[in-house]
C-alpha cells in the first residue's frame, strides 16, 4: 500500500514519529538511541532541503522532542527554532515591474509618505511604511505586492506573528486555537504539534494484553477518506492489531451529540455547535459574548468516551483523528475526564509502521451501528443535516422550532456568521462551526487532501446498518432508562 502524503514535511514528520513508535514498542527510548534517529533519517551525503545535514540533523532532533511531547506550556502547537528562518520577511515590496510611471499614485496615495521616487523606481521607507496596502492597490503595473509567512496566512485566527528581532514566527498563546492550520501549511515544517504517541504505547503495553486494564481506541468518522484503496473495515482492524482491546467509531457519539443538541436547540432556539473544539476556543477567545450559546453537550469524542467509562469502569480510551485540536480538549477541556490521549491518523500510520502493519491486507472488521447521520459529521454540513433528521424524528414540528442553519466551511465562514450574529444580523439559529475547510476531511493531521473525501464519507455513511439516529442510539438511551 502507498502512502498518500500531500507534501515532504510530512513524510519527514511521519519518519520520526515512525522511529519513535519502534524504540517506544521496543522500550528502548534512551538518550542514546534517541540521539541516533537523527542520523538514521539524515544520512551522511548532500543536505537534502537545508545549507548542511547537520542543520537537517538538528531540526530533526527537535521534531523528535515534540514527538516525545515537547515541553508542557498549555499549549499543543510549537514553532522549531531552527528550522523558522527561510521565509521572507520584508512584507510590501516594490518589485521589477515598476515602470517608474508618471503619475506616481504609489507615492501620492501613501498616507505617511513612506514612498519616494528614486532613479525612475519607487522606492519605499521601511521605518514610515505600515503596511496598509493603498500602494499596492492604485499601482497600474502591480508592480507592489506584499510578502506574507504562509504560517501568518493561515492562522485565521491572527495567533501568529513575526519577531522583528529573531525573524521567527511566534504563536500568541492567548489567541491560538489549536486548530493547526499552521503545521499544515509551513512549508519548511517549522511548526508542529506535540504528540502523546509514546504515552499511548506504553498505555497499551502496560496493559497486559488489556487484562490489567482495557484500552478502547475512538475512531473518528473521517478515517474514511485518509485511504484510497482501503476499505474503513480495514483500518480499523489494523488499529485494533496495535493492541487496543475494541475499536469505537467516534461517530456512534455524533449520533448522540445529535439528538441532544437537537433537543437543546429546540428548547434554546439558538445555538452554536460543539463538536470542533478550535471554533469552541475561537468563539470563547474572540466572541466571548456568545459563549453563552454554544451548545453544552460534549463532542462526539468526548460523548461515546463518557459511555465506555461507564460501561468500562477503569478502562481507558484513546481517540484516534485528523484533528490537532482535539489534543487540546483532551488535555486542557472536562474531556480529559473521558479520554487519556487523542493522536492523529499520521501518528496512527506511525504506529502502524512500526509495527509492521499493512492495513490493505487486513481483514474486514464488524463496524459498530452508528448511522448514516452519525458518520457524515466528518465532512461539513453533515452535523446540520443530523440535527435536522434529529428533529424530525423526535416529532418536533415546524411550528414548534424550524431549523434555519448555517454551515460554515473553514474559520472565515465562521467568523463571518459570528459577526452577524454578534451585530445581530444573522438570519440563521443554529451555526455549525468548522475551523478547517471542509470539516474534519480537511484536518490538518490528515494522511492526504483530494477531492474524493467528501464523497468516501457519504459511502461510509451510507454502508450503516441503522436507518436512524433513534436506531442507532437505542443502546446508550435503554441505558439511560435504567
Amino acid at each position: 500500500m502507498a502512502l498518500l502524503f500531500d507534501t515532504h514535511v510530512q513524510k519527514m514528520k511521519y519518519n520520526v514519529l515512525r522511529e519513535v513508535a519502534k524504540l517506544a514498542y521496543r522500550d528502548e527510548l534512551t538518550p542514546q538511541k534517541i540521539m541516533d534517529i537523527a542520523p538514521k533519517i539524515i544520512p551522511e551525503g548532500k543536505p537534502m532541503f537545508r545549507c548542511c545535514i547537520y542543520k537537517e540533523r538538528a531540526i530533526i532532533n527537535q521534531r523528535v522532542g515534540m514527538a516525545l511531547g515537547g515541553e508542557e506550556d498549555g499549549t499543543v502547537v510549537g514553532v522549531l527554532p531552527i528550522a523558522c528562518d527561510e521565509c521572507p520577511v520584508d512584507g510590501i515590496q516594490v518589485t521589477a515591474a515598476c515602470r517608474g510611471c508618471l503619475a506616481h499614485r504609489c507615492m501620492d496615495n501613501c498616507p505617511k509618505g513612506a514612498i519616494s521616487i528614486v532613479d525612475h523606481h519607487a522606492k519605499i521607507d521601511k521605518t514610515k511604511c505600515v503596511e496598509c496596502g493603498k500602494c499596492m492597490s492604485v499601482c497600474p503595473y502591480s508592480a507592489i505586492v506584499k510578502h506574507v509567512r504562509p504560517c501568518v496566512s493561515a492562522c485565521k485566527a491572527g495567533a501568529i506573528y513575526i519577531d522583528q528581532d529573531t525573524e521567527k514566527a511566534v504563536i500568541n498563546k492567548n489567541k491560538c486555537i489549536s486548530c493547526g492550520a499552521c503545521v499544515y501549511q509551513c512549508p519548511f515544517g517549522a511548526i508542529t504539534d506535540k504528540s502523546s504517541i509514546t504515552q499511548v504505547i506504553s498505555l497499551i503495553r502496560n496493559s497486559g494484553n488489556n487484562t490489567n486494564y482495557r484500552v478502547y481506541a475512538v475512531v473518528a468518522p473521517s478515517v474514511a477518506s485518509q485511504y484510497t484503496d482501503v476499505a474503513p473495515e480495514q483500518v480499523m482492524a489494523g488499529i485494533k492489531a496495535l493492541g487496543f482491546y475494541d475499536v469505537v467509531e467516534a461517530a456512534w457519539g455524533a449520533d448522540m451529540v445529535a439528538w441532544l443538541e437537537a433537543e437543546e436547540l429546540a428548547e434554546k432556539h439558538f445555538l452554536t455547535s460543539s463538536c470542533c473544539p478550535a471554533f469552541v476556543n475561537y468563539i470563547k477567545k474572540d466572541f466571548p459574548e456568545l459563549a453563552d450559546n454554544i451548545s453544552h453537550n460534549l463532542s462526539p469524542m468526548a460523548q461515546i468516551s463518557r459511555w465506555l467509562q461507564e460501561k468500562d469502569e477503569g478502562c481507558h480510551v484513546v481517540f484516534i483523528g485528523p484533528c490537532i485540536a482535539k489534543k487540546g480538549e483532551v488535555k486542557y477541556t472536562k474531556t480529559k475526564k473521558y479520554v487519556d490521549y487523542a493522536i492523529t491518523f499520521e501518528e496512527m500510520q506511525a504506529m502502524f509502521s512500526a509495527q509492521g502493519i499493512d492495513v490493505a491486507t487486513m481483514e474486514k472488521a464488524k463496524l459498530d451501528n452508528a448511522s448514516f447521520f452519525g458518520r457524515i459529521f466528518a465532512r461539513c454540513g453533515g452535523l446540520a443535516e443530523a440535527v435536522a433528521e434529529a428533529l424530525k424524528e423526535q416529532g418536533v414540528t415546524e411550528e414548534q422550532f424550524k431549523l434555519s442553519a448555517v454551515s460554515c466551511n473553514g474559520l472565515a465562514e465562521c467568523r463571518a456568521a459570528l459577526l452577524k450574529k454578534q451585530k445581530g444580523l444573522l438570519k440563521e439559529n443554529f451555526i455549525e462551526g468548522m475551523a478547517c475547510e471542509g470539516g474534519c476531511i480537511g484536518g490538518p493531521a490528515c494522511l492526504s487532501h483530494n477531492a474524493r473525501n467528501t464523497a468516501q464519507v457519504n459511502a461510509y455513511g451510507r454502508s450503516s446498518a441503522e436507518s436512524s439516529i433513534s436506531d442507532a442510539i437505542k443502546v446508550f438511551r435503554e441505558g439511560e432508562k435504567k
